[in-house]
């Protein structure tokens, strides 16, 4: 089946966050993509919806075969049926993991630049976050692992968000990255929560591993939060799910969900997932080709065109991570000025930790048409703002 990616879809006037915004503005900022769904998510909600009763939805079985399934062909790794317990949103599930795993004022690590949430979920629940800034050398993001044993050795550190694939930086963690990491979180009785959410956005022949598949370590000491939202562009429907294998840390995150009112799906929310993973992977395939070639138009345009700005190499996500220190220190009042002068809405790196100063972040989720014109307007945008801030 072809799927058409350059198909226009206006979604203003739909209540969404993203496109929010002043007529003449282009919102290229929150992860959030502007194609619609799959089809066959399309026809499944459609027939829901014309069932015409919407009352409360229990879990089928379906749901957990579906996610089983998916997870044992796309990514080699077997999930039990008990290790999977329904969530409205990941988000939702890391916020809850904090609340029920750590105790006010003791210590939450993030690797940054990382993504933003990630703090709110911490600093709102009377936690501190402990940054532990990811090595970078110009092109590539690691972890700095001396850093990293330092912030987990810790007495008051009890957890360690993970991010993989890592949002901004869209690396995918080596399985002797993670298999370190664990071992490191075990030696120090910190608790790994792992928000894979973008794993299955990468690009065409390259594979995430799950945090949970690499080692015992990893295994018994990690809470996996998945959903299907980012990858099929569903968000809205509130559905997710948390992968705990051992049973201690399991019964904590179901006590915790169903404490917070967290763990009843809405009612498409299963009838959506089922169906984006027992047949939404044509699309998907379909769907990382595309980014990936939009990905490749970002870079020869900025190498091109925008010598002063170099865009971090990346293998997942369809974020772009824009280094922007040649051109100025503080991309904060670059974008800003980007927004006023062209309209283009991108998010700045600030918002991802101190190390994030620098960056900017363009979301490239959109027809080949739009991102052309968001690369002309950043384009229009530096050159003003070079004219108007010589360095």
């Amino acid at each position: 089946m072809n799927y058409d990616f350059d198909k226009p879809v206006n979604r203003r006037r739909t209540f969404s966050v993203k496109w929010d915004v002043k007529e003449q503005e282009l919102p290229m900022w929150v992860a959030d993509m502007d194609f619609e769904t799959a089809p066959e998510i399309q026809d499944a909600v459609r027939r829901r919806a014309e069932h015409g009763a919407f009352g409360y939805t229990l879990i089928p079985d379906e749901w957990y075969e579906a996610i089983q399934e998916w997870w044992e062909k796309r990514h080699h790794f077997h999930l039990e049926k008990e290790w999977l317990i329904f969530c409205t949103g990941v988000v939702p599930a890391i916020s809850s993991a904090v609340r029920k795993l750590t105790t006010p004022a003791e210590k939450v690590v993030l690797l940054t630049p990382v993504y933003n949430i990630f703090f709110n979920s911490v600093v709102n629940n009377g936690r501190y976050v402990l940054e532990c800034p990811l090595s970078y050398d110009g092109e590539q993001y690691e972890i700095d692992f001396q850093a990293l044993e330092e912030a987990l050795a810790d007495p008051q550190t009890t957890m360690l968000i993970f991010c993989n694939p890592h949002n901004p930086v869209g690396k995918i963690w080596s399985a002797e990255t993670m298999k370190r990491v664990g071992d490191l979180c075990r030696k120090y009785h910190v608790v790994v929560v792992s928000d894979e959410i973008h794993c299955e956005l990468t690009d065409p022949g390259k594979e995430y591993i799950p945090f949970a598949s690499v080692s015992e370590a990893c295994r018994d000491n990690s809470i996996t939060c998945i959903a299907p939202t980012k990858t099929f562009n569903m968000a809205g429907l509130q559905t997710a799910a948390v992968i705990v294998p051992d049973p201690y840390l399991r019964h904590k995150i179901w006590r915790a969900l169903n404490t917070d009112e967290a763990a009843e799906p809405n009612v498409f929310a299963m009838t959506a997932a089922i169906a984006a993973y027992q047949k939404g992977g044509p699309w998907l395939d379909a769907l990382r080709s595309y980014l990936y070639e939009n990905k490749q138009t970002a870079r020869t345009f900025l190498e091109t065109q925008l010598p002063k700005l170099h865009l971090v190499p990346s293998e997942a996500t369809y974020l772009l991570w824009i280094d922007c220190k040649e051109l100025t220190e503080h991309a904060k009042e670059l974008g800003r000025f980007l927004r006023e002068k062209t309209g283009l809405y991108l998010s700045e790196g600030s918002q991802y930790g101190k190390t994030g100063e620098t960056f900017l972040r363009m979301n490239i989720a959109c027809r080949r048409a739009v991102l052309e014109d968001g690369l002309e307007r950043l384009k229009q945008g530096v050159e003003a703002y070079q004219k108007a801030f010589p360095r």
